[in-house]
């Protein structure tokens, strides 16, 4: 597996494998090319499909230069490897195309070439199994953030808290920010209203509302091309930072054991990357938002005491609960459903570590079972509901 860097990106959004991708993409073959005097780049499939709701034309076109750049769109042309492809050529004084570069992003920012992992990022964890790295933990008596000191070195904390603090800044920046999102579905802020009805409310309904109004904060920033992390994507950032930021807040939670909790979650969420997805345009909302869940829902429940096999537990139950979950973007955006579904994700996070520790961890389906169910549902999903905005609610919504 790939060093938590590779998950918990520093970006901006509103999409990582639709806007962070590209750009990185664009940058790479602009400093293979820096002198050409005019780009041509072609998006297929989900890319080219919701690409302009996801900037992903302005994203590449900002670095390679907007009087120079072409883009061709090819929704219909979905190449095998992924459906997140791009190919980027150098176009000549005779207008033929030349170096042609293909890529693909592949979710949560990295990019792969056919047949590839991620491009120039080392594997640093031997284990990939969420039950392998268990026995490792339990065989030396150490949680799942040991492991992360231990294949990462100590360095990895200073990067986690760096996370950390981008994931605070967003949650009070969107608390604070107030208007219509950008894209043309005139959608309104929430978060700063869901909070104020929040802090009126009883200890129970205040506390539920509270992660509401902070999984809407990050949210509503990365819509609004904002600075957020990954955690594991851009359309699910909401959920990790707003039940932690709860937590931290609520609690009292000192900054390190969050730290802990951070790499707890990456651990989760590199485990679904590595034997599944976290790219909605191959898996579905459930490699996102699913993801998102259990990866929040084992930091919760590491918060809170829990051990190896409670944790498991509720990460796996973050995760199944979302299995076949589509992505069905409205109008290409970042927004419907996309907003709703972290907070509600923040709250069943915080319900299964609940559930979890009532059951003390004893469950029949391991989280790596889930995981590998998700990828293979995700596969089966039709191409219509991994994010080209062209069946389900997104069809639904212009009739």
């Amino acid at each position: 597996m790939k060093s938590l860097k590779e998950l918990f990106r520093i970006g901006y959004g509103p999409s990582s494998s639709h806007t962070m991708g590209p750009r990185t993409a664009a940058e790479k073959y602009l400093r293979k090319h820096p002198t050409a005097s005019r780009y041509k780049v072609t998006l297929y499939g989900s890319l080219a499909a919701t690409g302009k709701g996801h900037l992903t034309d302005a994203a590449i076109s900002e670095v390679l230069g907007p009087h120079r750049t072409q883009i061709q769109w090819c929704p219909d042309i979905v190449l095998p490897f992924h459906p997140n492809g791009m190919k980027f050529e150098i176009v000549d004084e005779q207008g033929s195309p030349h170096e042609a570069w293909t890529v693909f992003s592949v979710g949560g920012g990295a990019l792969a070439e056919e047949g590839e992992s991620e491009l120039n990022t080392p594997d640093v964890y031997e284990l990939n199994h969420l039950a392998d790295i268990m026995r490792w933990c339990s065989e030396r008596g150490m949680d799942y953030w040991n492991y992360v000191d231990h294949c990462e070195g100590t360095e990895i904390w200073d990067y986690l808290r760096e996370v950390w603090q981008v994931m605070v800044e967003a949650v009070e920046r969107g608390l604070e920010h107030e208007g219509v999102l950008p894209g043309g579905l005139n959608l309104q802020r929430k978060a700063p209203r869901y909070y104020i009805k929040a802090m009126g409310y009883g200890k129970n309904l205040q506390s539920r509302g509270l992660v509401f109004s902070y999984a809407l904060a990050v949210s509503e920033e990365n819509a609004g091309g904002g600075r957020i992390v990954t955690a594991p994507t851009c359309g699910s950032c909401g959920v990790v930072p707003s039940v932690l930021y709860h937590i931290h807040k609520s609690r009292q939670m000192s900054d390190i054991r969050i730290l802990h909790a951070l790499a707890t979650a990456g651990v989760v969420g590199n485990v679904a990357k590595t034997l599944a997805s976290i790219s909605g345009a191959e898996a579905g909302c459930q490699a996102e938002v699913g993801v998102a869940c259990a990866m929040a829902a084992a930091a919760a429940n590491y918060c809170f005491g829990g051990g190896l096999n409670t944790v498991e537990y509720a990460a796996e139950m973050g995760l199944e609960h979302h299995l076949g979950m589509t992505c069905d973007p409205i109008c290409g955006l970042v927004q419907i459903p996309c907003i709703e579904r972290n907070a509600h994700a923040a709250a069943r996070a915080l319900d299964a570590n609940m559930y979890a520790t009532f059951a003390e961890g004893i469950h029949h389906i391991s989280y790596d079972k889930a995981v590998i169910v998700m990828g293979k549902t995700g596969r089966d999903l039709p191409s219509l509901y991994r994010e080209t905005s062209e069946g389900g609610l997104a069809e639904e919504y212009y009739k």
